[in-house]
């Protein structure tokens, strides 16, 4: 008796059938019973599969007939990683502390890449306006995220901003809460003013060090400076 496909199979067969006919970001895949009828596997196979590769951040699906049925294929690699970084943090898997260690190898790259290839800085610019314009918490940090972001963007390297971006979204509310501790978001500023000087300036060297002494000053208890 044959053994019935599971959704994992399924999974892989998809994968090859993307690779094998090289299809990318905004092609679609056949409709659900098409699909499974060359797949040689059932509908809910092929369904559950589906719903795997849409929180995988690799399709967005469509309700249609015709020309309009079936998965369109994505771009969103970060909407995976943030909702893994999540639930790794909440259940303690992951400490706050492995984040930022994370964020501050991977931002010190990206703030150095961006310097020497003297990339645009005209977001982080908009973001620093919206952070000196915020009146909560919050709404700094949601120009904050959007600052790093672009540093992340202005690397060039798409895996890096898409690392950065979950990064960034899965510490939001750690980030909230060291804003309220700081209170005074002055020193914060002043970091984000030095980092996109370096950029600004071309200086790779000063705008990693600038990435370093920001973090420190966002997260003093897990970047002890020396006493003098």
């Amino acid at each position: 008796m044959k053994r019935t496909r599971t959704f994992e199979d399924v999974l892989a067969q998809i994968e090859r059938r993307i690779t094998e006919d090289g299809l990318t970001a905004g092609d679609r895949l056949p409709a659900e019973r098409q699909l499974a009828e060359q797949l040689g596997v059932s509908r809910s196979s092929v369904r559950e599969a589906m719903r795997v590769l849409e929180t995988l951040g690799v399709v967005s699906s469509q309700v249609g007939r015709g020309p309009d049925a079936g998965a369109v294929l994505t771009a969103r690699p970060d909407s995976a990683l943030t909702g893994l970084l999540r639930l790794h943090l909440g259940l303690a898997t992951l400490e706050p502390r492995e984040v930022i260690d994370t964020r501050h190898m991977i931002e010190q790259w990206a703030a150095s890449r961006a310097a020497a290839t003297r990339a645009g800085t005209e977001a982080l610019a908009t973001a620093l306006a919206g952070m000196d314009a915020a009146r909560t918490a919050e709404e700094f940090v949601e120009h904050d995220i959007a600052f790093h972001r672009a540093i992340a963007d202005a690397s060039g390297n798409r895996l890096v901003a898409a690392i950065m971006r979950s990064l960034r979204d899965a510490m939001r509310r750690f980030s909230v809460e060291a804003v309220e501790r700081l209170g005074d978001t002055t020193v914060l500023r002043a970091g984000h003013v030095r980092i996109l000087a370096a950029i600004e300036a071309g200086d790779p060297g000063e705008a990693a060090a600038a990435v370093s002494d920001h973090l420190a000053d966002a997260y003093p208890s897990l970047f002890p400076r020396p006493s003098d």
